[in-house]
């Protein structure tokens, strides 16, 4: 199985991924937990470059940046282990350039759908665990214990525009993503939904 964790800055994303691989293990199941960007030692200097708030990127720059992490994340790391057996949970995958690039950047979705698939390589996640948080408490939690990256530097109007894209996300694809909002609730209530989530997906493979 292929979950992934999405939602916007401060939302909780790598707490709850890892505390999932921690659950899943102690099923008994064997877990890569992943990210984007990232993934990969090719990967984690594009994300040096995506995230440096010393950079200045042109949004398409951006874009084929996001892709060029994610055909290596895909060919290198999520599919062979999927091919293994193994359950991938990954921090960040195509969402969030749909969210963040035609949301946020405002990029045209035909180009942007296009980039994603091909970078994809048409690999999509069996389940999207999608933390919804607003942008004012998702920021204040973000930049607490570290200054603030390039995106997390981005207008309020930005952010606002990437959690609008998740959430008609979501709607269309209410099958795969499932929303839970953690505006107001505590770490371990939220990672008991999750669990439940993912349980009643186990349940129906």
């Amino acid at each position: 199985m292929f979950i992934t964790f999405e939602g916007p800055e401060g939302c909780g994303k790598s707490t709850h991924a890892k505390k999932l691989k921690t659950f899943l293990e102690g099923k008994g199941f064997q877990v890569l937990l992943t990210q984007e960007p990232g993934g990969t030692q090719v990967g984690k200097h594009i994300r040096g470059l995506l995230l440096d708030p010393q950079n200045v990127l042109d949004e398409k720059t951006e874009i084929y940046l996001f892709a060029a992490d994610r055909t290596e994340h895909v060919s290198k790391v999520i599919k062979p282990a999927l091919a293994s057996g193994k359950i991938v949970v990954s921090d960040r995958y195509t969402d969030s350039t749909l969210a963040y690039q035609i949301g946020g950047r405002n990029l045209p979705e035909d180009l942007v759908e296009y980039i994603v698939n091909a970078s994809s390589k048409d690999l999509k996640p069996d389940l999207t665990i999608l933390l919804d948080v607003s942008p004012e408490i998702g920021i204040k939690r973000a930049t607490q214990a570290s200054a603030p990256d390039r995106f997390e530097k981005e207008k309020l109007e930005f952010h606002e525009n990437v959690r609008k894209k998740y959430l008609e996300i979501a709607e269309k694809n209410h099958s795969r993503v499932k929303t839970i909002n953690t505006d107001k609730k505590g770490i371990e209530e939220i990672q008991s939904e999750i669990r439940q989530i993912v349980e009643k997906k186990f349940r129906k493979q």
